[in-house]
């Protein structure tokens, strides 16, 4: 029924992706990568292809695609993604010798032109999103497929039971569904899921995220000696709350500067009107405005500086936890050395969040009062917010181990299609 549905429906989803197109949400000169059309030849030998959906489960995959390029060299690897964000920073992150690509619009005549011009050899579909006419044709076509850093939210777990039928058709095509935590693996084998491990949450084994030394540089001379706090990867409904929390620390803190990351850099007109609401001065990163001692708030409306933000500052709220939508990873901050501030919500990140509980790494905020009291706490107890940065360095240095033990699981598979590189140890011991 579904792949009758999306035969029919041709030309309405022609219609939807022109929409897109029209609005920026697709990549005007590779469109016809979204129909399955190649925009460069397959490279000869064995092909590992990865799919992840959007911008943080790609960077996620970039430290295994790095030990893949290491050990097994004669492997080609081809990563899809679905945003014009994530295509655009995987072109800046990527090495040189991956091949990115849109992934097809879930049509079987897209998809199957899709795979007959790749054939991959082995696929590794990272996190939940399961399109079925690409996983039932990946499986027709017998193809290796390997489920990635699982995790199936509590509101997917509901809508799935709706059809249990088809997620356990999906969930047939994965040699291995390798879940993030346990509570993701029950959720999968509840589902129908058969062979389940659960090494770890991949996105935690993750490098530290880049910043450009220039950039830094010229950031830290901008803001020197003022007090400041990064607000990250916000949801609509939370710029107030911050932008009401900055208003309240800056009668103890006159010259602090509140750094407010967007997830999404496209809402920045409306977060500027809600900052000017409150009659606060906003800096726009995109426009290269100065920032000097009259902003009050820098508004990073742009993809891949984190690292950058991270770096200048070290006490980071974690956005998505103010509203119900399950937090963003806080182990990204925790490892550039921030002291972590999270709203109730952190469902995303229960074990993690744990975690930080425990090693006194955290705090909870509930509303932009309890934000302004543990930020403040933090600005003016310098001893205090050390050693929550130690504790959260902590418990982000002892995710490390987690790209070993999902090798475990995928070596199998590679080794069926090309042995590992030997290391060469005298030459590892004399560097």
């Amino acid at each position: 029924m579904y792949r009758a549905l999306t035969q029919i429906s041709g030309p309405l989803i022609n219609y939807y992706l022109k929409r897109r197109l029209n609005t920026g949400k697709e990549d005007g000169q590779r469109f016809a990568e979204r129909m399955g059309h190649p925009s460069c030849p397959r490279p000869d030998g064995p092909l590992v292809w990865i799919h992840a959906a959007s911008v943080g489960e790609s960077l996620s995959m970039i430290s295994l695609i790095d030990r893949l390029n290491r050990e097994r060299p004669k492997i080609a690897i081809l990563m899809t993604s679905g945003t014009v964000s994530s295509a655009r920073l995987l072109g800046e992150r990527l090495p040189v010798n991956v091949i990115h690509q849109y992934i097809p619009v879930d049509r079987v005549p897209w998809v199957r032109r899709f795979l007959d011009h790749w054939k991959p050899d082995l696929a590794l579909w990272v996190e939940s999103e399961f399109w079925p006419s690409v996983l039932s044709e990946v499986e027709a076509q017998k193809i290796p497929a390997l489920l990635m850093n699982a995790r199936i939210s509590a509101s997917s777990l509901r809508g799935w039971r709706r059809a249990p039928w088809m997620i356990r058709r999906l969930l047939k095509t994965f040699d291995l569904c390798m879940a993030q935590t346990e509570l993701d693996a029950d959720r999968l084998r509840s589902l129908g899921a058969q062979n389940i491990a659960c090494p770890g949450n991949l996105k935690f084994a993750a490098d530290p995220l880049p910043a450009d030394a220039d950039l830094l540089a010229a950031l830290d001379t901008s803001i020197a000696g003022r007090p400041r706090w990064v607000a990250f990867s916000t949801h609509p409904g939370e710029e107030g709350i911050i932008a009401d929390a900055h208003q309240l620390l800056a009668k103890n803190f006159p010259d602090l500067l509140t750094v407010l990351i967007p997830r999404h850099p496209a809402r920045a007109t409306d977060i500027m009107d809600t900052i000017a609401q409150r009659g606060l001065t906003t800096s726009l990163r995109s426009r290269s405005d100065p920032v000097d001692g009259s902003t009050s708030i820098l508004l990073a409306d742009t993809i891949g500086e984190l690292g950058l933000f991270f770096r200048a500052t070290d006490i980071a709220f974690v956005g998505g936890t103010l509203v119900p939508h399950g937090g963003q990873n806080p182990i990204e901050p925790a490892r550039l050395g921030c002291a972590i501030v999270h709203g109730p919500h952190m469902d995303n990140f229960l074990a993690v969040e744990g975690e930080l509980a425990a090693a006194g790494a955290s705090a909870v905020a509930n509303s932009a009062e309890e934000i302004a009291k543990e930020v403040g706490s933090l600005l003016s107890n310098s001893a205090l917010r050390q050693r929550k940065i130690t504790a959260a360095r902590s418990v982000a240095d002892g995710k490390q181990s987690i790209l070993d033990a999902i090798f475990v699981y995928i070596d199998p598979q590679l080794n069926r299609i090309s042995p590992a590189q030997p290391v060469n140890v005298s030459a590892n011991a004399r560097a």
